[in-house]
């Protein structure tokens, strides 16, 4: 029986992070939530109090990290492991690269060829073009939402814009990018990493 009064408890992820986001979901007007977490990205629109689209899909902070493992080892001839990828990814990881402001960011890996730990530098330009192919998956997805929305709904979120939780919203001018893509206005929201805890709370 208490399963069950879980079960009912349970609210779907998108609808949490809207919550904690601080998001009007229990309005008629639409809402626009992208929670990119560790496994999957969930793209929802929510409208009095339910969710009228919801999609999932399967890139997320896990798949960055991926990304410039696979990255380092064919570019720099190293193996990293998933903290140092974290660390990349936190100090130099963008979805836009900012010709002005490049950062760079000294690391250790073990050199594949000799099998001994080794230091190199790795740049912003280069995570930029590694983490490409997973960011243009997760606006493929937003867009695809977009189309799938009843037009009210779209004008709210035209007007109202798209608003970004999870540690994937964490990542450099992600938002800056999903707003040139989409041509909507694109938010963070406060502290996005706990938006789902706090909303599902």
């Amino acid at each position: 029986e208490s399963a069950g009064a879980n079960k009912a408890l349970l609210l779907e992820e998108p609808m949490a992070a809207a919550i904690g986001a601080g998001l009007p979901v229990h309005e008629a007007s639409g809402s626009m939530v992208v929670d990119i977490g560790g496994g999957t990205t969930e793209i929802a629109v929510i409208a009095l109090s339910g969710c009228v689209y919801a999609d999932s899909i399967r890139i997320g902070g896990d798949v960055f990290d991926e990304a410039i493992i696979t990255h380092v080892r064919r570019t720099h001839g190293c193996v990293i492991g998933e903290t140092t990828a974290e660390r990349i990814k936190t100090e130099v990881g963008t979805a836009i690269e900012d010709p002005e402001n490049p950062l760079e960011v000294e690391v250790r890996g073990r050199s594949m060829a000799e099998g001994v730990p080794k230091s190199f530098v790795v740049t912003s330009a280069e995570i930029q073009k590694a983490l490409s192919d997973p960011i243009t998956g997760i606006i493929s997805g937003v867009k695809a939402a977009l189309e799938q929305t009843p037009p009210e709904l779209s004008a709210d979120i035209a007007e109202r814009g798209i608003v970004l939780t999870g540690g994937g919203a964490l990542l450099r001018n992600l938002d800056e990018l999903i707003s040139r893509e989409t041509g909507l206005p694109v938010t963070v929201a406060e502290d996005p990493l706990t938006c789902v805890s706090r909303g599902g709370g």
